[in-house]
């Protein structure tokens, strides 16, 4: 999902874990009206759609060891002893490039890809049907977004989840989604939704390189289309 700075794309992402109570309007999933949901089956849909947010620094407790913050949703939610949990968090941290040796450390002997790592391990160790992620990688530099884009294809590829993917880069939209949904400002409204399809000839992409992707015409010109969507909107609320 892309949009200009304000068109909404936070709050959706929001309202649909009712973090924040829409106004109006209606949240379905899997055939259950969210927003009609009392406290405790609201808390039990929360196990089957997880949020990442932009600031992993934030969203970790700092008194938290690795092991402990993604061991935490298991202790709460799964059945599982503690020979059991110990074993799934070191697969999940396996699955997003994390090894042993980190378990012990916390949060501020991390670098910033690491700990945004640890923030997808920590929502991945409950299997979330749906997993939304709020420009997960909007702190991190150039260098590491890029590993980090290129890894998360990978496992969206062998997860085979459905991801909400919220960001102010095309590029980056364009190469993680099956879908991009364009979203305009005030009021937030979806203008426009692209396949990312056979037709654009970009059906391999996550089987490349993020560099050797950005870089292809076909690429180049969906990107264009997308660009200049966003860019009309703008223009025209600047003109208004």
């Amino acid at each position: 999902m892309v949009g200009e700075s304000g068109c909404g794309k936070s709050t959706l992402a929001r309202c649909l874990l009712r973090l924040t109570e829409p106004s109006a309007g209606r949240v379905r999933f899997d055939g259950v009206e969210v927003t009609a949901l009392g406290p405790e089956p609201l808390r039990r849909l929360r196990r089957d759609i997880q949020l990442v947010f932009q600031d992993p620094t934030a969203a970790l407790n700092p008194r938290l060891t690795v092991q402990q913050t993604v061991e935490e949703p298991l202790r709460l939610h799964a059945a599982l002893g503690r020979a059991e949990r110990r074993a799934k968090t070191r697969e999940v941290l396996g699955r997003v490039g994390l090894g042993p040796e980190l378990l012990g450390r916390y949060p501020h002997e991390l670098s910033g890809g690491m700990k945004q790592r640890v923030a997808i391990a920590r929502v991945y160790a409950n299997r979330p049907q749906v997993l939304l992620m709020d420009e997960p990688f909007g702190a991190l530099d150039a260098q590491t977004r890029t590993i980090m884009q290129e890894d998360l294809s990978e496992m969206f590829v062998a997860e085979k989840r459905t991801v909400l993917f919220i960001t102010h880069s095309v590029e980056e939209a364009i190469y993680l989604g099956d879908r991009v949904v364009i979203m305009t400002a005030r009021p937030g409204k979806i203008k426009k939704i692209i396949p990312i399809t056979r037709d654009n000839l970009l059906p391999d992409r996550r089987q490349m390189r993020y560099d050797d992707v950005v870089n292809r015409k076909e690429f180049l010109d969906l990107k264009g289309d997308i660009w200049a969507l966003i860019k009309a909107e703008i223009l025209e609320k600047h003109i208004l």
